[in-house]
């Protein structure tokens, strides 16, 4: 368990001891500063403001829960990422924050939700995507609290969704990885023009990644080949370096991982085999520095710090989704720090030129949660 795992461990609300898509029209528009793409973060735009809305009122206390999903915190990603902003929350706000972690929060989450609501949050935070049809039963039986979900839309009048437009910075990796294929010239790359990703589980959520990781890469090159698996789970990087490893086996040279902490052990087996892994939700570059070749960030960070900012402000609405894309810096491809220098400036040029051509509306990138999926991937 890492340090972040056994701080947060500490927070776990005791009286959940059990070890622990939308009727919303409206659409919330985020916060984001107005910074660009530049020479220095391929496939990223504006950043996401950290900076609080309001003067939180005088003698008011909150208090929040952050319901852990799949994978658990110390993941090293979605999680981790998510708890991140939860404490940077708890440092600006007068809150008090606690966590709930569940082993099985799948099958526990009506009955986590439930007891989170007896509690008398003001607000719950809910990371976990299998609950949603249990939120929105759970939420109108405490109107007292404000819900929200993240990877969902609102689905009740007392519950605010986070979105994110994970397909379109899955297409600029997938982008990227076409074109680090073809070239040969770079160390660990093979001739046979394949890549490979990896996912968590067979769902929407998940295939919303990998589908726009398709397009991106079928954008550059056509006959890119792009293999696919599922790990079947979020926390056993035994299996993601095994599922990785056989990938590579199979001709791939880089593998993009979309499997939350299974996701570490596809990292290890890039590293070992000499080949690159994509990372996933936080910049996990550093995990193996010159091994993963970027990684597609999603601030989930900030759709915590967001709710809570709301929430104090008091400009929380249910009912309202919110969506967070590349426009917002809700998602992006990382600085590439210790990968920058083997990548051709005219393939680091070309990916940017990709991102404006989705912001533009030249490129559409196919969504599977609001499109189902196309007739080319199944």
């Amino acid at each position: 368990m890492s340090g972040l795992s056994r701080r947060a461990a500490t927070a776990v609300l005791a009286g959940l001891a059990l070890l622990a898509a939308g009727c919303g029209s409206s659409t919330g528009t985020p916060r984001a500063s107005s910074g660009v793409a530049g020479a220095t973060q391929t496939g990223a735009g504006a950043q996401p403001s950290f900076t609080p809305a309001c003067k939180p009122p005088a003698g008011r206390t909150y208090r929040v829960a952050l319901v852990i999903a799949q994978g658990g915190l110390g993941d090293q990603s979605y999680n981790d990422l998510a708890y991140a902003g939860f404490t940077r929350a708890k440092q600006d706000f007068p809150i008090q924050g606690q966590v709930i972690q569940s082993p099985d929060i799948v099958s526990q989450g009506r009955s986590i939700l439930q007891q989170a609501g007896q509690q008398g949050f003001d607000l719950v935070i809910d990371l976990e995507f299998s609950t949603g049809d249990a939120l929105k039963e759970v939420a109108p039986q405490y109107p007292n609290t404000h819900w929200m979900i993240v990877n969902l839309p609102s689905n009740a009048p007392d519950v605010t969704g986070y979105l994110f437009d994970e397909q379109d910075g899955s297409f600029l990796a997938g982008a990227l990885a076409a074109l680090v294929t073809r070239d040969t010239g770079i160390k660990g790359i093979n001739p046979d023009h394949t890549i490979g990703v990896i996912g968590g589980t067979k769902s929407p959520g998940i295939d919303k990644f990998i589908v726009g990781y398709i397009q991106g890469a079928h954008q550059v090159d056509a006959a890119t080949r792009v293999l696919v698996k599922y790990a079947d789970g979020f926390g056993d990087p035994a299996n993601g370096k095994q599922l990785a490893q056989a990938l590579f086996d199979q001709g791939a040279d880089i593998v993009y991982q979309v499997a939350g902490g299974t996701g570490t052990g596809i990292i290890q087996a890039a590293q070992q085999a000499g080949h690159f892994a994509i990372g996933v939700d936080t910049d996990q570059d550093s995990l193996a520095p010159g091994s993963v070749l970027t990684s597609m960030v999603k601030r989930t960070d900030f759709a915590v710090y967001d709710a809570i900012d709301r929430l104090v402000c008091g400009t929380l609405k249910g009912g309202e989704s919110i969506t967070l894309g590349l426009a917002q810096g809700g998602v992006g491809l990382s600085p590439m720090k210790f990968t920058r220098s083997l990548v051709p400036a005219a393939d680091l040029s070309r990916v940017d030129r990709y991102r404006q051509d989705i912001l533009s509306g030249r490129i559409k990138v196919w969504n599977v949660i609001s499109q189902g999926y196309p007739s080319w991937y199944r």
